[in-house]
């Protein structure tokens, strides 16, 4: 065994150790990403019942019924059954209803309802960032060309006894492709789509429930009124 085999084993893990750093940070993001993007949503369906409960706007109604469209249209672009400029279009489309909101309710609440549109904005935007975008691909062939290299130099060094040979070839080459598979996963954590979909990905539950909740809401203060 010589000991340059050592150093080449170091570095790799050195590099592998920078990689996962950087994509555990993205992905430590992105697990909140969904529930913040709920609450956003949310806030601004607390303030079309609002204005609805106290004018019993027809604008305020409407948009409500925008709102659980666009949640499933926000969904179905996690799925990439949406494209994205699409679904920034219709975060735009909020424009209409603040609009005729100008004259139904105070400013400062129009002023929240803009703010929450900019951060449904920006977060779908930086999730279609941390998903299209692969963490310094560069470090991803390095690693991967090291691994093959050091697998195949060890393949041919002479270690006494054979057992004791295979053993340290097996391990050091099912950690190192172990990792650099994890990496690769955890890289792109709103990955619904394809056969590489796994149990990895950030759960949806926070936009599943929200649309639930929508739903309840429409029956109680919108479709309850008219049984009433």
């Amino acid at each position: 065994m010589n000991p340059l085999f050592t150093g080449i084993v170091t570095a790799n893990i050195f590099l592998l150790g920078f990689l996962i750093a950087g994509v555990l940070a993205d992905y430590k993001e992105s697990e909140k990403l969904p529930g913040e993007l709920a609450t956003s949503i949310e806030t601004i369906i607390d303030e079309c019942l609002i204005i609805y409960k106290n004018k019993k706007a027809e604008p305020a109604k409407e948009c409500l019924k925008y709102i659980l469209n666009l949640t499933n249209s926000i969904n179905d672009w996690f799925h990439k059954k949406e494209r994205t400029r699409a679904l920034m279009d219709k975060i735009s489309g909020f424009n209409d209803f603040f609009l005729a909101f100008e004259s139904l309710t105070q400013a400062n609440f129009i002023a929240r309802l803009k703010q929450e549109q900019s951060a449904i904005r920006r977060m779908l935007i930086r999730i279609n960032t941390i998903r299209e975008t692969s963490f310094v691909s560069s470090g991803y062939a390095i690693a991967e060309a090291i691994t093959i290299f050091l697998v195949i130099g060890l393949i041919f060094v002479k270690i006494d006894p054979f057992y004791e040979a295979l053993f340290f070839v097996l391990a050091i080459t099912f950690l190192q492709t172990y990792m650099i598979a994890l990496i690769k996963d955890l890289d792109n954590p709103f990955e619904y789509y394809g056969e590489d979909s796994g149990h990895d990905e950030v759960s949806l539950k926070p936009l599943d429930d929200l649309k639930l909740r929508i739903k309840e809401k429409i029956r109680l203060h919108i479709e309850g009124e008219r049984i009433c």
